[in-house]
C-alpha cells in the first residue's frame, strides 16, 4: 500500500485496492483525496511524496505516475516517489487534476500493487484584480437634481474563487468626482452628492470609480473605470435682453411688411427650454408695427404693419416682451420666465408722391351737355414739408375717346363733347397728379363719372307687331278680345320712360275701323270698331299709334301697326291671309284648274315629240369636203345689211374647223367634252348701234366651241313683235305694199346704204312713174 508523506502541502489519499482487506488502509489526514493548499510559486514545486508499505528501501520498487498532466505538469521521482509540478498552476485555468500512482518491480515492471487514484486540487490565491465591464461609462442626469439622485450603476468582476476567502469580495469607492457624486460601496450605484448643480455653470463631470477585492482591505487588488456624467438642461433660466433700450429707424417711404429691426433676448438654456417668443405689449406704435419670431436665430423681427408719415409723427415707442415657450413647473419659483425691453423707432423723412384728398371720386354730368361743361374736380397735395406744386393729367388709356380734359393746375375736369347716356351710362378714368419738380413722384386716383339721363329718346314699339282680323259679315257681333296687345320700349332711364300712353293721332281719333285702349300698365290693346272686313275690298290696314313717355318734357313717337284681313274657320282660326289665293278660289272651280293643268301638260308633250322627231332626221355620218357645197351656197336666215354686206360674217367661220386640220367629225355622236352653254341673247336696247350689235353676235358665235360651224342661223332678239323698225326682210317687202317710212335707214351707216336706197327712194320712184 502506497503511503503519502506530507511536507507543506496536504495531500488527500484514496483507498488503494488490495487483495487482503486487512492489509489495506488509508494513510491520509483526509478521506477525499489529495489537495494542494497553495499555488506553486517556483517553476519546479514539490507537491507530494508517495511511499508504498512494501518498499524496504533497497531500490527494487519503482514508482510511476499517469493521468491528467502526468509527465508534463506533474513528474515523479521513481525511487523516492516525490511528485513535483514543473510550472505554476492557475486555478482560473484549471481547478483540479486527476492522477494515477502505482508501485512496480524495477526490473520486471511487474505491478506490485494495484494503481491508486488521487486528485490534486489547485487552491485559489488572490492573483486577479477586479475588472469593470466597460473601460468608460457615459451617463446623463438633469441639472438641479436632488441629492441622492441615481446616475448610473457600474459593475466589476473578479476571476478569483468567490467561495474561498475574500479574494473575490469587491468594494467600490470614488477616486475622482467628489464632492459632486458618490458611489455605493456594495452596488456600484453612482448618485448625486450636491444639490442645484447648474448645467450653465458646468455641464460635464469626469468621475473615477475603483473596485477593490479582499473586501477593500490592505493587500487587495483593485481596478478602475472612468465615468463621464453630463448634466442635461432644464428650463431654469428666464430670457434676458442684453440692453434695456433699442434704437431703430424707418423711412416713411417704407411699405408694410418691410423689416425695421431685430431684438434678441439671451436664454442660456438649450433646446426647447431656450425657445423664446416675442410680442409687443405696449407702446404708441402697436397699430403701426408688428413683431415676429425668427426661430433659427431666436430673434424678434420688428416689421412695418402700416405706412408711417414723417409729417404726422416722427417717433414711436414700443415695449417688447420675450418669453419662454415651455416652462417647467418645478422651477416656476425661479420666474417669471420673460423679460421686456423698450424699442424706440424714429421716422425718417422721404420725398413722397402727392396724395389725393379722397381715395376715389364720383362725379355726375347730364347727357347732351355742351362741350366744356365742368364735371367735377380732383385735388391732391404734396405731403412733404416742401409742399411742391402739383400738375394733373388724365391717363388716356382710360379715356380713349377723349371725352374729358383736365386743367393741369386746379384739377377741374370738363367735357370735350356731348355725352349719350344710352351709349355709356358710366365712364371711368384715371387722373394722375405729379410734382412739378419731380415727375417721378406721381400718384393716381380713379374717377367715376355718371352720365345723367335727359328725356331725349321717344318710346317705340317693343317688337315689330302685326295684327290679324278675320273676315266677317256686318251681322256678326264684335269680339271683346283685342286684335293685338302692344307695349313700348324707351332707351331713356326709368325716370324718363314709363308710364307709356298709347293713343291714335288726333286726325284719326275717330277711326271707323279700329281703336286703341290704354291698359295703364304700359301696354295697350287694339280693337276693331266694326265688322264686315273683306279681303276683296281691302286686305291690309296701316294703323298709326302715338306712344308718349312719362319724362319731363314728355317725348312721343308715331308707330305704324300692320293689320291684315285673313280668312278664318268657324272657330276663328286663321286659314289664309293671301288675297290672290282667295280670288282664285272664288273664280275657278277645282275641275277648271285640273283642265288647265292637263292642257299645259299636253302642250309640253307635243313640243317634246316635235323636237325628238327633228333630231332623228337621217344625215350622213361623215361630211367630206368635196361634198360640202355650203362653201358657195350661204343661207342667211337672219336679216342683215343686204347682198353687199360681206363683212357681217366671215365665210371661213362657216367651214368646218376640224375638217381643215384633217379631222372629219361625225354628226351621229356627241362630243366628248361638254362646254357651258352660251348665255341667252338679250334684247338690245333701242339706242344700240346695229353694226356693233351684229359684230358682237358674230364674235360670240366665233368663240363658242360648242356651236357647230355648219349652222349660220343668227337670231336677234331685238326684232319681232313690237319692234319699232319692224322687219327688214326683203322677201316680204318685195311683195307687200308698205306705208312705212324708211328714211331712217339713211342714219344707219354705210352698211345699210343699199337698203336705204331701195326703200328710201320709193316715193320718188312712184312719182316718176
Amino acid at each position: 500500500m502506497i503511503l503519502s508523506l506530507f511536507a507543506e502541502i496536504t495531500v488527500f489519499s484514496a483507498q488503494w485496492p488490495c487483495d487482503i482487506p486487512s492489509s489495506c488502509h488509508l494513510l491520509s489526514d483526509q478521506s477525499d483525496g489529495w489537495s494542494v493548499l497553495q499555488k506553486l510559486a517556483a517553476s519546479i514545486q514539490w507537491v507530494k511524496m508517495l511511499h508504498s508499505d512494501i518498499d524496504s528501501g533497497d531500490g527494487n520498487i519503482k514508482y510511476i505516475l499517469s493521468g491528467e498532466g502526468a509527465g508534463t505538469i506533474f513528474v515523479i521521482d521513481d525511487k523516492s516517489g516525490n511528485i513535483h509540478a514543473t510550472k505554476k498552476l492557475d486555478r482560473e485555468e484549471r481547478a483540479q487534476y486527476t492522477l494515477m500512482a502505482q508501485a512496480v518491480d524495477r526490473d520486471t515492471n511487474r505491478p506490485l500493487e494495484p494503481p491508486s487514484e488521487f486528485i490534486v486540487k489547485v487552491q485559489d490565491i488572490n492573483d486577479n484584480p477586479p475588472e469593470f465591464l466597460h473601460e468608460t461609462y457615459h451617463a446623463n442626469v438633469p441639472e438641479r437634481s436632488n441629492v441622492g439622485t441615481s446616475v448610473i450603476q457600474v459593475t466589476a468582476s473578479d476571476a478569483d474563487d468567490p467561495t474561498y476567502g475574500n479574494s473575490a469580495k469587491l468594494v467600490y469607492s470614488i477616486l475622482e468626482g467628489q464632492p459632486y457624486f458618490s458611489v455605493e460601496a456594495q452596488t456600484g450605484i453612482i448618485r448625486t452628492a450636491l444639490p442645484n448643480m447648474d448645467r450653465e455653470a458646468k455641464e460635464e463631470y469626469h468621475v473615477v470609480i475603483q473596485a477593490k477585492d479582499m473586501g477593500g482591505h490592505m493587500g487587495g487588488l483593485s481596478g478602475t473605470t472612468k465615468v463621464t456624467i453630463t448634466l442635461t438642461d432644464v428650463n431654469d433660466n428666464p430670457p434676458k435682453f442684453p440692453q434695456s433700450v433699442y434704437q431703430m429707424s424707418v423711412s416713411e417711404a417704407s411699405v408694410p411688411g418691410e423689416e425695421v429691426g431685430r431684438v434678441k433676448a439671451k436664454d442660456p438654456d438649450i433646446g426647447e427650454n431656450g425657445l423664446v417668443t416675442y410680442s409687443i405689449v405696449d407702446g404708441d406704435g402697436m397699430e403701426l408695427f408688428e413683431i415676429t419670431t425668427d426661430y433659427e436665430t431666436q430673434e424678434g423681427v420688428i416689421k412695418l404693419k402700416k405706412p408711417v408719415d414723417f409729417e404726422t409723427k416722427r417717433a414711436y415707442s414700443l415695449k417688447v416682451e420675450a418669453a419662454n415657450m415651455h416652462i417647467d413647473q418645478k422651477f416656476i419659483s425661479n420666474g417669471p420666465f420673460k423679460d421686456t425691453v423698450t424699442v424706440k423707432i424714429a421716422v425718417e423723412d422721404a420725398d413722397e408722391p402727392p396724395m389725393f384728398l379722397a381715395p376715389s371720386y364720383i362725379h355726375e354730368v347730364q347727357e347732351n351737355a355742351a362741350a366744356g361743361t365742368v364735371v367735377g374736380r380732383v385735388h391732391a397735395k404734396d405731403p412733404d414739408a416742401a409742399n411742391s406744386q402739383i400738375r394733373y393729367s388724365i391717363d388716356r388709356h382710360t379715356d380713349l375717346d377723349r371725352f374729358f380734359t383736365i386743367n393741369p393746375e386746379d384739377g377741374f375736369i370738363k367735357t370735350t363733347k356731348p355725352l349719350d347716356r344710352e351709349e355709356t351710362a358710366w365712364l371711368n378714368i384715371t387722373v394722375f397728379a405729379a410734382e412739378i419738380h419731380n415727375r417721378h413722384q406721381e400718384a393716381k386716383v380713379p374717377v367715376a363719372i355718371r352720365v345723367l339721363d335727359v328725356n331725349d329718346n321717344a318710346p317705340k314699339f317693343a317688337a315689330p307687331y302685326e295684327g290679324f282680323i278675320c273676315e266677317s259679315d256686318q251681322t256678326k257681333p264684335l269680339s271683346n278680345q283685342p286684335i293685338v296687345t302692344i307695349s313700348a320700349d324707351d332707351k331713356d332711364d326709368t325716370a324718363n320712360g314709363p308710364r307709356f300712353i298709347f293713343s291714335l293721332p288726333p286726325e284719326i281719333i275717330h277711326n271707323p275701323n279700329f281703336t286703341v285702349r290704354d291698359n295703364r300698365d304700359n301696354t295697350a290693346g287694339v280693337y276693331a270698331r266694326r265688322g264686315g272686313f273683306s279681303r276683296q275690298k281691302q286686305d291690309l290696314y296701316l294703323l298709326p299709334i302715338v306712344i308718349s313717355d312719362g319724362g319731363i318734357p314728355p317725348m312721343s313717337s308715331t308707330n305704324t301697326l300692320t293689320i291684315k284681313v285673313c280668312g278664318c274657320d268657324v272657330n276663328g282660326a286663321l286659314l289664309s291671309c293671301n288675297a290672290e289665293a282667295y280670288i282664285l278660289n272664288a273664280g275657278l272651280s277645282t275641275g277648271a284648274l285640273i283642265a288647265i293643268l292637263a292642257c299645259i301638260v299636253i302642250l309640253l308633250v307635243i313640243v317634246v315629240l316635235f323636237v325628238t322627231l327633228r333630231r332623228q332626221k337621217k344625215e350622213p355620218l361623215i361630211v367630206f369636203e368635196e361634198e360640202d357645197v355650203r362653201e358657195n351656197i350661204i343661207t342667211y336666215d337672219d336679216e342683215g345689211g343686204g347682198e353687199e354686206d360681206t363683212e357681217a360674217f366671215d365665210i371661213a367661220t362657216l367651214q368646218n374647223p376640224d375638217g381643215i386640220n384633217g379631222f372629219i367629225p361625225r354628226k351621229d355622236i356627241k362630243p366628248e367634252y361638254q362646254y357651258m352653254p352660251r348665255p341667252g341673247l338679250r334684247p338690245a336696247p333701242s339706242s344700240v348701234d346695229v353694226d356693233d350689235f351684229i359684230n358682237t353676235r358674230i364674235q360670240e358665235a366665233d368663240n363658242d366651241p360648242t356651236a357647230p360651224p355648219y349652222d349660220s342661223i343668227q337670231i336677234y332678239g331685238y326684232e319681232g313683235r313690237g319692234s319699232v323698225a319692224g322687219s327688214l326682210s326683203s322677201l316680204e317687202s318685195a311683195t307687200t305694199d308698205s306705208d312705212l317710212d324708211y328714211d331712217y335707214l339713211q342714219n344707219w351707216g354705210p352698211r345699210f346704204k343699199k337698203l336705204a336706197d331701195l326703200y328710201g327712194s320709193k316715193d320718188t320712184f312712184d312719182d316718176d312713174s
